[in-house]
């Protein structure tokens, strides 16, 4: 099978690092399927896609919802014949802590980063199952490292990562490669759409957690202002990684940084190194 046939669909394409594969994909020679729930938001991705001088084939596909799913990789195999990828990459933040948010919160993060995923995921196994291909999930540093002010996020992320560890040895018996990349601080749009209002959430809404939250935001905002954040096309490189791979590994990180932050974690028998770092993060 030739470079050029080979079909992967991106979720999750509007911004950051799902445009960032989507392009990569493309360049690399993959048929590139972004796909992206609302389609009138697409122009960045063409102008990306225009600017690389690579074609995209862009679709709508609403991870939280059944029949977009279908529709969107029933299309793909109806145009295109197989799917040979996919790369889980729609996802929301959201910030907030129990005693403030609502179970319905709770419930909405879940539903787009836990159950969307499983949503797509189901509807292309088997077609991954014809081609031999591979699952690939970006989840976050979050979903091995709970971290302040991010409950809901980072059990989505945590259930996402046990879930694909769990299903990567069935898959491996049908010739399926799972795997999940997983990002540090990324320079994107994705802090910017969690939607909180800082000057009223922050000393309103947060009561009594308005100082934490405050110091847990001062130290977010720290790294995106010092550098350390990365740019989605660089994330997107681990993605990619994966993609080409012969044989890819389970668990990736997307920069040194996070390498280092989940190795703190897996290291970490009972707590105390995790917390040690996490509780000078809220003063």
């Amino acid at each position: 099978m030739s470079a050029t046939t080979r079909t992967v669909l991106i979720t999750g394409t509007s911004s950051g690092i799902g445009l960032a594969v989507a392009v990569a994909a493309a360049r690399a020679g993959w048929r590139s399927i972004a796909t992206l729930r609302d389609t009138t938001r697409a122009d960045a991705l063409r102008e990306a896609a225009a600017e690389a001088g690579i074609e995209l084939d862009i679709r709508a596909l609403d991870v939280t919802d059944e029949t977009s799913v279908a529709a969107a990789v029933d299309g793909v195999i109806a145009d295109h014949g197989r799917l040979d990828a996919v790369v889980n990459n729609a996802g929301a933040g959201h910030l907030g802590t129990l005693e403030n948010d609502s179970l319905a919160d709770i419930r909405d993060v879940m539903e787009v980063n836990f159950f969307g995923v499983l949503s797509v995921s189901k509807a292309a196994l088997p077609h991954l199952r014809t081609t031999g291909g591979r699952l690939i999930t970006v989840t976050s540093v979050g979903g091995v490292v709970g971290q302040p002010f991010n409950e809901a996020y980072c059990a989505a992320k945590f259930a996402v990562e046990g879930y694909m560890e769990s299903l990567a040895p069935v898959a491996r018996t049908q010739g399926v490669h799972v795997s999940v990349v997983e990002p540090g601080a990324v320079d994107s749009k994705f802090v910017s759409n969690i939607g909180i209002d800082l000057d009223v959430d922050v000393s309103v809404a947060a009561d009594p957690y308005s100082d934490t939250l405050r110091h847990y935001i001062n130290r977010t905002a720290d790294q995106f202002l010092d550098g350390s954040a990365q740019t989605p096309a660089a994330a997107a490189e681990a993605v990619m990684e994966v993609l080409n791979a012969d044989r890819p590994k389970f668990r990736v990180q997307t920069s040194d940084w996070a390498r280092t932050f989940v190795s703190t974690k897996l290291a970490d028998l009972d707590g105390s190194a995790v917390h040690g770092v996490t509780d000078a993060w809220v003063g």
